[in-house]
């Protein structure tokens, strides 16, 4: 399965991103494809939060055109939402302890942890931090 990092989700929201062309596509793709695909919950939020801020984006996206995209991506039939369950702290207790992160990064740690207590086998970011979570296989489907 292939999980998606809250900056996919922007770019593919975000018309005036530079990567929006390519990661709308890519979303498209693994939506109307016929294999599951995720979202952590928490990038749902983390979502939200960033496309709705008006001092990180100007004008900022209206809060119920931002709930519309998330709907959208809610009909999709082969997506599964990740939240924490029976293994999510013995998992996260590890993945905090073997990458010795602290601080902004624990959210990074949380979504690594979310797929990796669901067997999720790849994570689809363009942040480079979350390389740190050797775990968890990361790429950029942005990049080349």
């Amino acid at each position: 399965m292939i999980a998606i990092d809250t900056n996919i989700l922007v770019y593919a929201h975000r018309g005036d991103s530079v990567f929006h062309a390519r990661a709308s596509e890519c979303l498209r793709e693994l939506a109307e494809g016929g294999l599951a695909w995720v979202i952590p919950w928490s990038c749902i939020h983390e979502f939200f939060g960033i496309v709705t801020h008006p001092r990180i984006y100007d004008p900022a996206t209206p809060s119920a055109k931002a709930l519309l995209q998330i709907d959208a991506w809610l009909e999709s039939p082969s997506l599964v939402l990740l939240a924490e369950n029976d293994v999510y702290w013995p998992t996260a207790r590890r993945v905090l302890t073997t990458s010795r992160v602290t601080g902004p990064r624990v959210h990074d740690a949380r979504i690594a942890s979310l797929c990796l207590a669901h067997g999720v086998t790849q994570l689809w970011s363009a942040d480079r931090d979350l390389s740190r979570f050797t775990e968890l296989r990361v790429s950029n489907p942005l990049a080349g």
